[in-house]
């Protein structure tokens, strides 16, 4: 079966799809007020993970716009809390925003807001689309960490993406993939990382230097820096997990 992928969130223009549902989880890391505002439309549930909340906090701030700052509430801050302001948390915990201190040191930030949705989706029944807001940025540690998580959890849920000021990004499965390119808003430039599997087979179309039952791997071939075709789609046959990254376009 060939899995469908669409980025259609990460364009300002489009109108939401009510068929699916989205969580938006905001990390500590920078990032614009211009992608804040596509990703929050595009998203019914939003948390923060502990400082991600100084990031919306300060963003916001910065507007000027005291209305603009209260209407992006999120649903809740969670973390170890160790990264949260006092004067951030005042202000959400005054305008009834929960702010959840969960110690567990075997658990990061982000972890702790998904470990917090799936406790959503089991309530309701309801199964969500993850954007997470950050992680490929900053301190390496962190950003190694975000390639982990994200490979770990292909094994529970369909689709998680990360998104930065820079590129969009996701690990897609063994398997045959359908991307759907909006090259309005996506770059011109991707890349296919091995990460987390010893080596995998490859075969693409859609792409400047398309891959013919290639192997990559670390210590051979990685297509880093290839080139998306204007006004094609992408396919890639995977037979192993791995990470596709495509840069935004800058507005």
């Amino acid at each position: 079966m060939v899995v469908e992928w669409c980025t259609q969130f990460l364009d300002p223009r489009a109108s939401k799809d009510l068929n699916i549902s989205r969580a938006l989880i905001i990390l500590n890391q920078p990032f614009s007020a211009r992608l804040l505002k596509t990703l929050w439309a595009a998203c019914e549930w939003r948390s923060c993970a502990d400082g991600g909340a100084n990031r919306l906090h300060d963003i916001l701030c910065a507007s000027g716009d005291a209305d603009l700052r209260s209407s992006f509430l999120p649903d809740m801050v969670k973390g170890d809390l160790d990264s949260l302001r006092d004067d951030v948390k005042l202000y959400y915990t005054s305008l009834n925003v929960p702010v959840i201190h969960d110690s567990n040191q075997d658990s990061t930030d982000l972890m702790k807001c998904v470990q917090e949705l799936e406790e959503k989706e089991r309530l309701t029944g309801r199964e969500f689309e993850i954007v997470i807001l950050g992680g490929l940025s900053g301190r390496l540690d962190q950003t190694v960490h975000t390639l982990s998580y994200l490979h770990k959890l292909r094994k529970t849920r369909k689709r998680v993406y990360t998104v930065t000021d820079d590129n969009v990004g996701w690990v897609l499965n063994e398997g045959e993939h359908f991307i759907h390119i909006n090259h309005d808003v996506l770059g011109q430039t991707c890349g296919l990382l091995p990460v987390g599997i010893d080596s995998t087979i490859l075969t693409t179309t859609g792409l400047r230097w398309n891959l013919d039952n290639t192997e990559s791997s670390f210590d051979g071939l990685v297509s880093t820096s290839n080139h998306l075709i204007p006004g094609q789609d992408v396919t890639i046959k995977t037979s192993k997990p791995i990470w596709w990254c495509a840069e935004l376009k800058d507005h």
